[in-house]
This record gives structure tokens, sequence and C-alpha cells, in this order.
């Protein structure tokens, strides 16, 4: 290899060819990270506004049960206590996230673990007895299997309108797989995740970005299909992928489908807009699925009122168009299959690591994208 050339020449400056590029760096490996976007940090990056760190393309909250990758992560920045606990505003009337007894007895009046539990069964066989009337013993779509799983007044109200508005089309149209389990808590824990850690970056996402990527050459504003990097061999001797597989194979089976989001992001001349950084709007009432308070994800109790200022992020799904950006796969048998040629058409390129979410077409959050990477590196050594 001549001396000016790189070890790797990594596409995408995301979680995953951030991490690996730090991986091979602490090898001593020589790289250079390429992205089309005029910043660092593919999804994760914050745009700093009022002094507020806006997560620009989403909500995103680190959690994990792997000790290993939390501390791994906390050795590039300390991350802060942030739990994450949504809530749900169904036509004016506030719901606890996930369903547990808090959401229970703002919905049904009950108090005991014993009441709640009754109530869905009493639910779930209605749900039951309707399938069974109909000549079927299986949920053929999504709405089925929802009233299957947590019955009428849950589905209704907390899930079927926030479904529909998420994929652009009736839950009664939209296949069962989707929601294979509903978790249903009979505790008073409005803790989203399960896992042992969790939290935000102290100082934003940028700032796990800016450590993964210490010591290493990065290009923005350069996009590999169309600059000279295409004809990679040239600048590097192993590529690492992970922009949109089909793109990188010249979409030679057909394009995969995805869903996207769109945001409508406004500052607030106020301290406090909503009191929690996620907030649900689970009816048709109103055309975005939720709204994003992000001082909420950093400033905790008077912190809040001496930011005198608040930014709001409306999130709206919508159909993939060309010209915006893929977040989420389309999981139905057409795409699956077609992922999976060119997966197939992958495993034969040589010397190319495709990684993440767009390269694999699958969704992840982000700790199994790091921990993914340092899999990866245990194998090459």
């Amino acid at each position: 290899m001549p001396p000016s050339m790189y070890d790797y020449l990594i596409v995408g400056s995301g979680l995953f060819g951030a991490t690996f590029a730090h991986e091979a760096t602490k090898q001593g490996k020589k790289c250079l990270v390429i992205d089309k976007r005029p910043h660092l940090g593919g999804n994760i990056y914050c745009e700093s506004i009022e002094g507020i760190n806006v997560h620009k393309y989403g909500a995103h909250i680190f959690h994990t049960n792997n000790r290993e990758i939390w501390d791994y992560v906390n050795g590039l920045v300390p991350f802060n206590r942030y739990t994450n606990s949504p809530l749900a505003n169904y036509r004016g009337k506030i719901f606890n996230l996930p369903f547990n007894m808090n959401t229970f007895y703002q919905m049904w009046g009950i108090t005991k673990p014993e009441q709640a539990k009754a109530k869905i069964e009493e639910q779930r066989a209605e749900a039951v007895a309707k399938m069974k009337a109909a000549g079927v013993t299986e949920a053929r779509n999504l709405e089925e299997q929802g009233l299957y799983l947590v019955g009428k007044d849950i589905f209704e109200t907390l899930i079927k309108e926030y479904t529909e508005k998420q994929w652009g089309r009736p839950c009664s149209e939209l296949p069962a797989f989707i929601i294979k389990r509903l978790p249903v808590r009979l505790v008073f824990d409005n803790n989203y995740f399960n896992d042992a850690y969790q939290g935000i970056p102290v100082g934003g996402y940028n700032k796990l970005t800016e450590g993964l990527l210490e010591g290493v050459e990065c290009k923005t504003n350069t996009d590999f299909f169309n600059s000279g990097y295409r004809d990679w061999r040239k600048y590097a001797r192993q590529l690492v992928y992970t922009g949109p597989i089909d793109e990188y194979f010249g979409f030679c089976y057909g394009k995969l489908d995805w869903r996207t989001v769109q945001f409508k992001t406004r500052v607030m001349d106020i301290h406090n807009y909503q009191g929690n950084a996620v907030v649900n709007y689970t009816s048709h009432e109103h055309p975005y699925t939720r709204i994003i308070e992000h001082k909420h994800f950093e400033m905790f109790n008077q912190a809040v009122y001496d930011c005198p200022k608040t930014v709001i992020s409306e999130e709206y799904s919508t159909e993939y168009k060309e010209g915006m950006e893929p977040f989420y796969p389309v999981n139905d048998e057409r795409n699956n299959q077609l992922a999976e040629r060119y997966r197939t058409l992958a495993e034969k390129e040589t010397g190319v690591v495709f990684g993440g979410r767009l390269a694999e077409y699958r969704y992840y959050d982000m700790a199994p994208v790091i921990e993914k990477v340092i899999n990866l590196w245990r194998s090459l050594s």
C-alpha cells in the first residue's frame, strides 16, 4: 500500500462509521471519514439554538443493559441522568407511557394491579370472541392484533390513531406482525426502558461524535457517489460503507422503501412549553405524531427556568420521497426479500464492510450499533 493511502475510507460519520474510525485509530490505522452532510454525527447531530442542544433528526436517548458499552461511551463524554418517561396526549387528556398502573388509573380510575389485569383480560376476551365469530383464530391485521394484545380502551386511545399517523394507512390495512407484543406493567413505573443504564451526553451528542472522531481526518459536504472517492481503491485499502445498500449497488434490483420523519422546529418565547421532553399525540386531532421539547433532555429543575426560551419540534411521519432522509425500513415481504438480495451481493463484495441502519436495512438503537462495531474489531484482531 502506498504511504499516502488510507487503511480505511469510511462513508458516513454516524455512530457506525464514527465508532469504526475510533476503533481503527486505536489500532494505529489511518482513516478518512467522508459525509455528504455539512456536519458530522449522522442522525445524532445536535444543533445549538438559544443555548439548547436540539436533536435535529429526532429524539435520541441512549440506553443499554451492557455495562461495557455504558462505560465505553462515558469514557468519551459523561452522560446525565435523563430518564425517558414520555406522555401521551389523547384529545387533551394526558396518559403516562409505557402502559403501567399510572396509565390504568388515568384511564379507568383503578389502583390495584389485579383490577387492571382483570380489565385488560376482559377486553382481550371480547376481541377474541369477535375474531372467532368472524371465523378467524389469528389476527389478520394490526387492528385485530392490537385489540387481541391489550383490549379496546388502550388500543383505541393510545395505539390506533398514533400508528395510523406513523404508517399513513388504517390499522386494518397494516400487517399484524408490526406489533408482536405490547408490554403491560402492573406497577407504577413510567421509565420507558427496562435497561439498567440510560442518559444523554452532557453537552449534547456532538460531544460523543467529537470523542469518537478525535484525531481522525474527516471531510463533510463530500458525497461518495459524486466524488472521486467512488473509485475508493485509489484511496484506501478497505471501504466501510454506511449509506443505503441499494444505492451502493446502483438500485440494480430496484429501490427499497423507507418511512421518514419531517420536523417543524420553532423557538418559543417561554421557559417551559410542555413540561416533558416527549409527548405523543395519539389522535388524528393533531397531524403530528409527537412534540419534542429539547431542553428537558439536559436541563432539570431550576435550570429549565434559567434558560429563558425553549425549542420544540413537531414530528410528522411521512412516506419517503426522493431527496428526503430515509429513517425507518419498511419491514414488509417485498422489502425484506429485496433487502436480502442486496445483502447477498454485499457478502460477495471484497474489501467492503457494510454496517449500520442504511447499509443493512435494519433498524438499530444506538448502543447495539456501538457494540456491533466493537465486536467486529474483536473478530478482526
